[in-house]
């Protein structure tokens, strides 16, 4: 099993003409992902070709999903229309949007967590790598991949991981590959201030999933979300989960890549978070190459097998 997406589910794709777009859905493609549509105003009835493969344009969101059955929508667009493009899915009632596009105002976002908010909609990202259910073929091909995650460096199996960071996401996948242990989904939630899915979000949907075995958390500095994450953990999550936290060695004050990474006070430092995490039982990676043997560490302390 997996969350939020399997190797079935149909995806429709906003922003397909671009040249950022259009090459993720090629790689999609590549990877077996059921690229149904494409959209853009103004393109519709047009085509996406590559290879075998021909995906008709549409006008709107509506449209596509009325004629393909999407349920899942990744938004590609630039960042002064991507609030507005996220918001076409919620009105469209998709399960699912995944917002890639990063820069998107904050003004913007508040008024899509705003407007979501009671909806069927979930939203992942902005700002983020998006989601990866990886398959049992070669170079794990036959699974979904949404966004820009190198889709052959995953492989089937039972750990889950949610992160802020692109590479760190990519970094702790690699590590549980070469080490034989396969994901069953790999979620990057993005790094902006105000974003759709959160740790906790996503730790919940891990927990549930009976295929999910193990978790890797990854943060890094700014806000609580990881301590909330934290302290449900210990309160309810049975399974081994390792955590990193990034930015131990960031100047106070100063933002360090994602607009979200920023110490507001004493709680949301590396480490706060990182005693945080070890009050609450969560094996702490020291380093960035540690989170796949953190994690091993949590399995076997639990008697939990991840291969």
């Amino acid at each position: 099993m997996s969350i939020l997406i399997t190797a079935t589910t149909k995806i429709l794709v906003q922003g397909i003409t671009g040249d950022f777009g259009g090459r993720h859905a090629k790689l999609s493609l590549d990877y077996g992902t059921q690229v149904v549509a494409g959209v853009t105003p103004g393109k519709g009835g047009q085509f996406f070709e590559h290879g075998a493969h021909k995906v008709p344009i549409f006008n709107s969101v509506a449209e596509a999903k009325a004629a393909t059955g999407a349920t899942v929508a990744v938004v590609y667009v630039p960042p002064p229309f991507a609030g507005d493009a996220i918001l076409e899915g919620v009105s469209a009632g998709l399960d699912l949007v995944v917002a890639i596009t990063e820069g998107i105002p904050i003004k913007d976002m508040i008024r899509v967590k705003r407007a979501i908010a009671g909806k069927k909609t979930r939203l992942i990202g902005p700002n983020c790598p998006g989601l990866v259910t990886p398959g049992t073929g070669e170079g794990s091909k036959g699974g979904c991949r949404i966004g820009i995650a190198p889709g052959y460096i995953h492989k089937k199996g039972h750990v889950g991981v949610v992160s802020r960071s692109g590479t760190l996401t990519y970094e702790a996948v690699f590590q549980l590959t070469t080490k034989g242990i396969g994901q069953s989904t790999a979620v990057g939630i993005g790094g902006d201030p105000v974003n759709g899915t959160s740790h906790l979000d996503v730790i919940k949907l891990f927990n549930e999933d009976p295929d999910t075995h193990g978790i890797i958390l990854i943060g890094e500095i700014g806000g609580t979300a990881e301590v909330e994450a934290a302290r449900w953990i210990k309160a309810n999550c049975k399974k081994p989960v390792a955590g990193f936290i990034a930015g131990a060695t960031a100047p106070a004050g100063r933002r360090m890549g994602h607009a979200g990474a920023i110490v507001g006070g004493a709680d949301d430092t590396a480490a706060a978070k990182i005693a945080v995490f070890k009050e609450c039982g969560i094996e702490v990676a020291v380093t960035p190459s540690d989170m796949a043997d953190a994690l091993l560490r949590a399995a076997k302390s639990k008697g939990v097998t991840l291969t």
